[in-house]
């Protein structure tokens, strides 16, 4: 029975070794990762090429989100809006649906203003209630009542754009995002803004 004993602790012991060289070497909240994937700095310049990358899209977001913020603390409640689609007038295959995320989420995290359900949602937000009102599922005294959403008073929406030179082998990229808010029913535009990068590569 000893020797069945020391036997099993013994294999504890191996395997508990085992798990501190793999894991004891990451510092807390540090992902391990062996082969020849590496970790980087998520806000780190990056300069891979001179194409649209995560460097331009955080610019973009954190300059906007500053502006509208600065733009909501005139008024008396927060604003409450929504979010269209942001055409993407370039030459190449632009997420414009990330940029107008990152600035959501700064938004919301500011506390300077608050979004209605935008169009892209809408179809989940009007299952979600249907779902909760005729599937017989949940009692009528806890479910969400249609007909109680609340409509955005303004509408923010843009495009992004490029120019793109080439001489010898230089490559020049212009971009220019420029987003608006909108009164929906007033029809003005209260707020508008843009954010222009040039990025400059050589073969």
């Amino acid at each position: 029975m000893y020797a069945i004993a020391h036997s099993k602790q013994l294999r504890f012991t191996a395997l508990c070794a085992l798990c501190a060289t793999l894991f004891g070497c990451a510092t807390p909240g540090t992902p391990t990762v062996g082969g020849n994937v590496q970790y980087g700095d998520a806000k780190a310049v990056e300069q891979v090429t001179n194409e649209f990358g995560s460097t331009d899209l955080q610019s973009i977001a954190e300059s906007m989100a500053r502006s509208l913020a600065q733009s909501a603390s005139g008024y008396k409640s927060k604003p409450l809006v929504t979010i269209a689609d942001v055409k993407n007038k370039t030459s190449e295959y632009i997420d414009t649906r990330s940029i107008t995320d990152s600035i959501r989420v700064q938004l919301v995290k500011s506390g300077t203003m608050r979004f209605a359900t935008d169009i892209d949602a809408m179809q989940n937000q009007t299952d979600e209630l249907t779902r909760q009102n005729n599937s017989g599922l949940y009692k009528k005294s806890a479910t969400a009542k249609v007909g109680k959403m609340q409509g955005a008073q303004y509408r923010i929406e843009g495009n992004i754009t490029s120019i793109v030179k080439r001489g010898g082998d230089v490559k020049d990229v212009y971009y220019k995002f420029s987003l608006i808010m909108t009164d929906i029913e007033a029809g003005t535009i209260e707020w508008a803004d843009e954010k222009e990068i040039r990025k400059t590569s050589r073969r």
